[in-house]
């Protein structure tokens, strides 16, 4: 969570805090039924003070996306899940932002994705990195279509975060975010998945063996299919 969560300015701080925690909430970093951090960890790492991260969270409950429990057990639980798609739902997001910016979020998010890919296959990895990462890459390949789309986001997100690389990680989130509505407003589909499981290993296969070039094909592909997948539910 450290890329989404990271200091927020003082100067807009209880907007800057509710936008960080929804962002962390919409992505699934955090899942339905899971907890924040501690208030006293989050604010810290949010860089406020406790009594503006109570306000936050008292929006976002207020709002249905958080429920606030006391007691030794408690804590602010998400309680948000992605509606499930409905015709229409695609066509309405996407006349949301415009279709320029449709195609402007996908131009964002295949530059920065296949930057942070390269970096990443560029880099000698760590034993534990190299753990993370096949953990991910099981993680989303063996995932329930009722839980697809957030841990696609957490093997996504993961590469940018294995970079070392904070800019470059907050940059990959927000791309993410940006196509988040779009992605949950179609249906996941079966042989999509089958086909996004290949090329998710192949992204790592790419990145594991140290080949830059091959890992930014790897993911351009990927991506490239989802665009047309999006493209298509459009037509």
């Amino acid at each position: 969570m450290l890329p989404l969560l990271r200091p927020v300015r003082s100067g807009n701080a209880f907007e800057e805090t509710v936008e960080r925690l929804l962002q962390a909430i919409k992505l699934g970093v955090v899942a339905h039924g899971e907890k924040l951090p501690p208030e006293r960890e989050l604010a810290a790492q949010l860089g406020i003070s406790r009594v503006t991260l109570r306000e936050a969270i008292r929006a976002l409950q207020d709002a249905a996306f958080l429920d606030v429990r006391r007691g030794r057990y408690g804590g602010a639980f998400v309680v948000y899940e992605p509606p499930r798609p409905e015709s229409g739902d695609l066509r309405r997001a996407v006349a949301a932002m415009g279709q320029g910016d449709l195609e402007d979020a996908l131009t964002f998010r295949m530059a920065v994705e296949c930057g942070a890919a390269e970096v990443l296959a560029s880099a000698e990895l760590s034993p534990a990195q190299r753990v993370t990462l096949v953990r991910r890459l099981e993680d989303v390949n063996e995932a329930a279509p009722e839980d697809y789309r957030r841990l696609d986001t957490a093997f996504h997100l993961s590469i940018a975060e294995l970079t070392g690389s904070s800019l470059l990680a907050a940059a990959c989130a927000d791309a993410r975010l940006r196509v988040t509505d779009l992605l949950n407003a179609i249906p996941v589909l079966g042989p999509n998945i089958e086909h996004a499981s290949v090329q998710h290993a192949a992204i790592v296969e790419a990145i594991l063996a140290r080949d830059p070039e091959a890992a930014r094909r790897a993911v351009a592909e990927h991506l490239e299919g989802t665009a047309a997948l999006l493209r298509g539910f459009l037509a």
